[in-house]
């Protein structure tokens, strides 16, 4: 009987942790330094910052030419030009004439040079020709031609900068042309992070099973950078209650704001909590939160210390990474941006088309990561749930869609509005939405080679011919089977669609190599497909109960190979639907499934046992109107390149069928 698990989320309104969490805290900058303007970049004043000399410093030329008195160009002409006296001494940059111009007379200047007493305006070199000692004008010039005066730009006493503005190269430029040699900031909050767990590898370990690497603490390094934070990593804390507490009280010596990963949900075995339960008053004001993902996030703060009258924020944020990093921007970033002078940041929000159906859970205000294509009717917004353990999914999107907490489902087609998570939109060369294929990023790697943007989404061949129809994508990848054919592809692609032949690849049975199950299926690679073979096989499997399957996503491709396999059979396993070949293999190799159907690439990098069940053709749907877009011609291009296609070949991609 196990220890009996100690009962400690208490779930509220995602607004309400906020407001209590931002409650307790004092979200003003933390203190101002003096710092020189060649680390200043990034940075945020601290106050404004007024020009001591006024800028340009003299009135000066800005060509090449000659200081004159423009009245004595007027009238000026090729057929009757202006004739002035050249006077002997000319101005390079960096000195101060020494004579003056007079009426009828010109000095030559350089351009940056200061201008001459007397003289209001520049004559080009180009407008004018030396005869002896007589200088010709062709055109005419107006006071103040090509003339920069003193304090024309910035003016000596005026505000050049402001408190508060966040410092690039444009306003590092500024200070020193007004001659600023150094500057106050404000402080860049201190941010300790620790990850927790027994299960948690440093990059660069070997992996070991039941394990996995810490993305979560360069995740939240480089974001808190990017905050304009200053990012103390201190490592992995396994799950040992006195050296969490060890490790808390050295970040709470060393930070402004502290946080853990991992150990938020309820249970005896997660120490982050416990630990953190005990900080002095205010301590933990918010221990679960109605969202999705990220419901398990703990909000606290301690008093701070004498040197500042600052509580100082400590969060555990869930381990998941997804969770992790969108709970951080939602609930620490805007701490951090407030105690780093950056104030708060507000985000932009689009309209979009929901192109698929999305189910939610009454109760709990969900947040669904989304990728946005443009269409013929504007942006659509495609759900890319990976789940909350997934390192790719917050990295790939553009935004996310807010579901109510009295919300179920947001119905396919539904206007949205999407929250953009902080960077422009850049539009994408070529959109690529379909099924997933190992050969298929190698395709998009080739393409990305030649400097074009590419977003690809796995959303399933039925899907990828949807968007296509939709206007939503440049290229959709597809291997669907048609049963009155046995023929594929071919008969889902209409005159709407352009259909462009790929590459053949094998799909079969995966399998562990030791499994006795499999003791008389042939090894022999070149093996070449049988159905007929593969059915038997499958029915001697089903007759094990305990011989469980994993299945694919229906949708797929590979799902409709699936299910001609199987009939009306129901093997254990099949309701657990994954979304890739290499889930699938994973399953396998893992023994979390004994058996699946996947590509043979992936069966083979992975040291599984294959059984060929059927070469298949995994080809490109095109909308007509955009087969001479940039990014659609480079694909063709890839796709037919011999050099390309022989790489193809050897990793298992034959040609086209």
């Amino acid at each position: 009987m196990g220890r009996e698990q100690r009962q400690f989320l208490d779930v509220i309104d995602r607004d309400e942790a906020e407001r209590r969490f931002r409650a307790v805290l004092r979200l003003d900058p933390l203190g101002v330094e003096t710092i020189a303007i060649a680390e200043a970049l990034g940075r945020v004043l601290a106050s404004d910052v007024m020009s001591p000399v006024d800028v340009p410093c003299f009135d000066r030329s800005n060509v090449d030419g000659f200081a004159v008195r423009a009245a004595d160009t007027f009238g000026a002409s090729e057929e009757q030009p202006a004739r002035l006296e050249t006077l002997e001494e000319s101005i390079p940059t960096g000195v101060s004439p020494k004579s003056e111009v007079a009426d009828g007379t010109a000095m030559m200047i350089a351009t940056g040079g200061m201008m001459p007493r007397g003289a209001d305006g520049v004559v080009m070199v180009e407008h004018t020709r030396v005869e002896g000692d007589t200088l010709v004008v062709t055109r005419p010039v107006v006071p103040g031609a090509a003339v920069s005066f003193a304090g024309s730009d910035i003016g000596r006493g005026e505000t050049v900068l402001g408190a508060g503005e966040r410092l690039t190269s444009r306003e590092t430029g500024v200070l020193a042309a007004i001659g600023v040699a150094a500057i106050d900031v404000f402080r860049r909050p201190r941010v300790a992070i620790l990850s927790t767990g027994d299960e948690i590898l440093a990059p660069g370990e070997p992996m070991r099973p039941g394990l996995v690497y810490d993305s979560n603490g360069a995740i939240l390094a480089d974001a808190v950078r990017e905050l304009g934070g200053e990012p103390i990593s201190l490592g992995i804390v396994r799950d040992d209650e006195a050296a969490l507490r060890a490790a808390l009280d050295d970040a709470l010596e060393r930070a402004d704001v502290v946080l853990l990963s991992g150990g938020t949900s309820k249970g005896e075995g997660d120490l982050c909590y416990r630990v953190v339960a005990d900080l002095p008053k205010p301590g933990v004001v918010v221990h679960g939160v109605a969202l999705k993902p990220g419901k398990p996030i703990c909000l606290a703060a301690t008093p701070g210390d004498r040197e500042s009258a600052h509580p100082k924020p400590v969060v555990i944020l869930p381990g998941f990474p997804t969770s992790a990093i969108f709970t951080f921007h939602e609930f620490v970033a805007p701490v951090i941006r407030a105690l780093g002078g950056r104030g708060l940041e507000s985000r932009a929000q689009l309209e979009a088309t929901m192109p698929l159906r999305v189910t939610s859970n009454r109760g709990r205000t969900e947040y669904v990561l989304v990728g946005l294509v443009e269409g013929p009717d504007g942006l659509a917004a495609y759900p890319m749930g990976k789940g909350s353990g997934s390192v790719t999914t917050f990295s790939r999107a553009d935004g996310f869609v807010t579901i109510p907490r009295d919300v179920e489902r947001v119905d396919e087609g539904a206007r949205v509005s999407v929250t953009a998570l902080g960077r422009g939109l850049e539009a994408a060369d070529l959109v690529v939405i379909g099924s997933h294929c190992l050969g298929l990023d190698r395709l998009l790697a080739h393409v990305r080679r030649r400097g074009l943007r590419v977003k690809a989404m796995s959303v399933g061949s039925t899907g990828g011919l949807i968007a296509a129809r939709r206007g939503e994508c440049d290229i959709a990848g597809i291997h669907l089977l048609d049963d009155a054919t046995d023929e594929y592809n071919r008969a889902f692609v209409g005159d709407d669609l352009e259909l462009v032949k790929g590459y053949r690849r094998r799909q079969g049975v995966v399998f562990r190599s030791d499994d006795e199950r499999f003791a008389d299926v042939p090894r022999e690679r070149s093996a070449a497909p049988d159905e007929a073979a593969v059915a038997a096989l499958v029915d001697r499997l089903l007759d094990d109960a305990s011989c469980r399957m994993v299945n694919r996503n229906r949708g797929s491709g590979t799902r409709i190979l699936v299910d001609r396999l199987l009939g009306d059979r129901r093997p254990p396993g099949l309701h657990v639907e994954v979304k890739s070949h290499n889930a699938v293999v994973a399953a396998v190799a893992q023994g979390r499934a004994d058996w699946g159907v996947a590509i043979e690439t992936a069966a083979r990098d992975a040291g599984l046992g294959f059984i060929a069940l059927r070469d298949e053709e995994f080809d490109f749907a095109i909308p007509p109107t955009r087969i001479d877009r940039l990014g659609v011609v480079a694909f063709l291009e890839v796709l037919r390149d011999p050099a390309v296609r022989e790489q193809l070949r050897a990793i298992g991609f034959g040609d086209e069928g």
